[in-house]
């Protein structure tokens, strides 16, 4: 069969190039003739020239951006070598005198005039509570009631026993009683009626018979005073108060058993305070233990937003120091009518401490190293000497030496670790010379 000649059909044949336009979705057919096949003359130097142009532009901001980033670099370089050739900046204060007296402020705490946990003389039941947290009580006033049935079957025990005993005694009486009488009628009968030994077997049982009487009455006693024991225990079944106070804690409740005892594993049934007069509290250093004696003036103050002053004097002291703290234990006594002050109370304690004319500076120029305490003082050139001082008392914000300084020396405060003796300093005045 001949195969049908294109040139025949009277339409073109174009050559196929793969990409059929009726699924592609094109209705329309391509225009070849609408393709361009040539550039104007010239053009592929103008792309030369403009590539070349973005190059060499593109190169020159790489080269000014570098030239600045090394600039800045070579400026941080040189500031922070010459910030680490520069001397470090201290601050400096002029030693001062201290002056006669000062203040000496501590902390202290108040405790009440009497203060003491109620714990149960009998063991048993808690049936009634009256008195609760915060209540004012007067001596010997009912607080509970403890229900003891073991020291209640016991009492009557004890009882019962008494009698029992009692009762031995009427019979042993009456024993000895006939012994008498016997001994008796024996000791009258003449010679050769009765024989002596029968005479000394009468005689021997009414002494037995005594004996049994007095063993007898022991027992009574020894019964009685167990009843009276136990009658006494009874009279705890009432817990009272034992001074006028306030009850400061309640730990019981209807119900809860109670264990008679102090011991370590025994609840308290109440906590009571008396605290109309309290006494306050503060450990003293030893440098200023000497200055503060029974009757120095005293001043104590709460905290809050309220605060509240009360001034007295010092009670006593322990008249020894605590080898571990190396304080002195010191109490002020103070009335409190109103109650202002309760027991627990954390307070400050201010005496008027005396000076010994020394050398003051802040706290913050001491330094503590292997050799003892030192301060660093400037001298005139600004550089820094390491100086061993002897620390007369410190009060707190503030110290007084006793010896290696003088007045009119400067010190330096709170230096670092990398400041050595002769190192050079920037000085900065401090204007908080060595005060209170």
């Amino acid at each position: 069969m001949s195969q049908p000649d294109p040139s025949k059909s009277g339409k073109s044949q174009e050559p196929f190039d793969g990409y059929d336009d009726v699924a592609a979705g094109i209705t329309e057919p391509h225009s070849h003739a609408a393709i361009p096949t040539s550039f104007a003359k010239g053009t592929g130097r103008r792309l030369a020239a403009t590539a070349l142009l973005l190059t060499a532009g593109l190169g020159g901001a790489y080269f000014y951006v570098n030239s600045i980033k090394a600039k800045d670099q070579a400026e941080l370089a040189a500031a922070t070598e010459a910030k680490v050739k520069q001397p470090p900046m201290v601050e400096a204060v002029t030693v001062t005198q201290a002056p006669p007296s000062q203040p000496l402020r501590l902390p202290g705490g108040t405790e009440g005039w009497y203060q003491s946990k109620i714990y149960g003389r009998v063991s048993g039941y808690i049936t009634k509570w009256f008195a609760d947290i915060g209540d004012k009580v007067k001596k010997d006033q009912a607080l509970a009631i403890i229900d003891t049935p073991e020291l209640d079957a016991q009492l009557e025990a004890s009882r019962a026993q008494l009698n029992a005993s009692e009762a031995e005694v009427v019979v042993r009486e009456a024993d000895a009683q006939f012994a008498k009488t016997t001994y008796d009628r024996w000791q009258g009968s003449a010679k050769g009626v009765v024989s002596d030994q029968e005479r000394d077997e009468k005689k021997a049982g009414y002494a037995v018979a005594q004996a049994k009487v007095k063993a007898a009455q022991a027992k009574v006693n020894l019964d009685k005073s167990n009843v009276d024991r136990l009658n006494y225990m009874a009279q705890f079944k009432k817990v009272l108060a034992p001074y006028d106070g306030v009850i400061t804690e309640r730990r019981i409740d209807v119900g809860d058993l109670v264990t008679a005892g102090s011991t370590s594993n025994t609840t308290p049934l109440f906590g009571i305070a008396q605290f109309d007069h309290i006494r306050v509290f503060t450990n003293v250093p030893q440098t200023a233990a000497g200055d503060t004696i029974v009757g120095t003036p005293a001043k104590v103050f709460t905290t809050g937003n309220s605060p509240l002053v009360f001034e007295g004097s010092v009670t006593r002291t322990s008249e020894s120091i605590d080898p571990k703290a190396r304080t002195l234990k010191v109490e002020v006594d103070l009335p409190n009518p109103k109650l202002s002050l309760v027991p627990g109370m954390y307070v400050q304690v201010e005496f008027d401490s005396k000076s010994r004319a020394l050398a003051q500076i802040p706290a913050g120029a001491l330094l503590f190293r292997s050799g003892g305490p030192q301060v660093a003082v400037i001298q005139p050139d600004s550089t820094i000497k390491f100086k061993d001082v002897r620390i007369g008392r410190d009060n707190g914000n503030t110290v007084e030496i006793e010896s290696g300084l003088a007045d009119g020396d400067r010190v330096a405060l709170n230096i670092n670790n990398q400041i050595e003796d002769g190192s050079k300093v920037i000085v900065k005045e401090n204007n908080r010379v060595a005060v209170k």
